[in-house]
């Protein structure tokens, strides 16, 4: 396995020239595009690494189905799909048009940016403190990382140019699909969104999610089954953005990206990975981890359909 990572991180260096770092947040704009990095845990908790695997990065997007799990703990799932949809939208993850002429007003699904943004606002908790106390703890637990922090700069950065998100959230409150203060909820947003991470991290959680929500090491639940269920489906209908259909086809296995550059896998029973290249293509995903993943589901059969 070592050697087929190896030999998978050197054959898609090159797809690195052909992207660009996310710059609409200034911070993003500082990784370096030429970084590639891939980590795998198996269910049977052995670990292999290869290429740029322990570089830090922010997690971004790929908080989403982590903060969708947390939102379907502390809710009935009836209450959460009320102010969220299901469907995939055929849109950038950033786009605001869906929100005023679909017919509900309701963001399509939990993995696109408005969508996010009202799962964010059901974590429960007395004030903002608590609330993001119960989110990064539970990151934590489920990369068993207890040195997990928000990256302060990031956050800033997101905050400072997060204009189309906060757009987003007040359409979101003045439609009823957000309770509260909007900026909090927003500062939790952007908060969840500059977790940094590595593909250790990524490879951890995806494991979880693998795993149906069970700890492979300890054998304790985490997340009940049903959730781990519901969350990877977001993931293989909505999870890469609006590229989400062509990766089902090609790569065959729930995934979500970001655009600090990480791509987290799910391979049910099977195994979770991580991967991290910051050069993006126009769709925002790192545009060789997406290489990586195809030519890791061709030589591993790791396509679930």
């Amino acid at each position: 396995m070592k050697s087929i990572l190896k030999n998978t991180i050197s054959s898609n260096k090159k797809y690195t020239s052909n992207g660009k770092v996310a710059s609409y947040i200034p911070e993003l704009k500082k990784a370096n595009q030429d970084d590639l990095g891939i980590c795998i845990i198996d269910k049977n908790n052995n670990m292999y690494c290869a290429g740029d695997y322990n570089k830090k990065f922010t997690i971004q997007s790929i908080s989403k189905p982590i903060v969708l799990a947390l939102a379907l703990m502390d809710n009935e799932w009836e209450y959460v799909f009320s102010k969220v949809g299901m469907e995939p939208s055929g849109d950038p993850f950033n786009s605001i048009m869906k929100l005023e002429t679909n017919d509900t007003k309701k963001p399509c699904n939990p993995m696109i940016n408005a969508g996010a943004i009202a799962t964010t606002a059901l974590i429960k908790g007395k004030d903002l403190q608590e609330k993001e106390e119960r989110m990064i703890s539970f990151f934590r637990k489920l990369a068993k990382n207890d040195s997990l922090q928000i990256n302060e700069d990031v956050y800033k950065s997101e905050k400072l140019t997060g204009d189309r998100n906060r757009a987003m959230g007040y359409l979101l409150k003045n439609d009823g699909f957000i309770e509260g203060d909007v900026e909090e909820v927003l500062d939790l947003y952007f908060k969840q969104c500059s977790i940094e991470i590595d593909t250790v991290d990524l490879a951890r959680i995806g494991l979880l999610f693998a795993n149906y929500g069970i700890d492979m090491e300890t054998g304790e639940r985490i997340i009940s089954e049903d959730i781990s269920r519901m969350v990877k489906t977001f993931m293989v209908t909505c999870g890469m953005y609006d590229a989400s259909g062509e990766f089902a086809l090609k790569v065959g296995i729930p995934a979500k990206s970001g655009v600090g550059g990480g791509i987290m896998a799910s391979v049910p029973k099977r195994m979770g990975i991580g991967v991290f290249g910051p050069a993006l293509d126009k769709k925002g995903n790192s545009i060789a981890g997406l290489k990586i993943l195809e030519d890791l589901s061709k030589k591993l059969e790791l396509n679930i359909f």
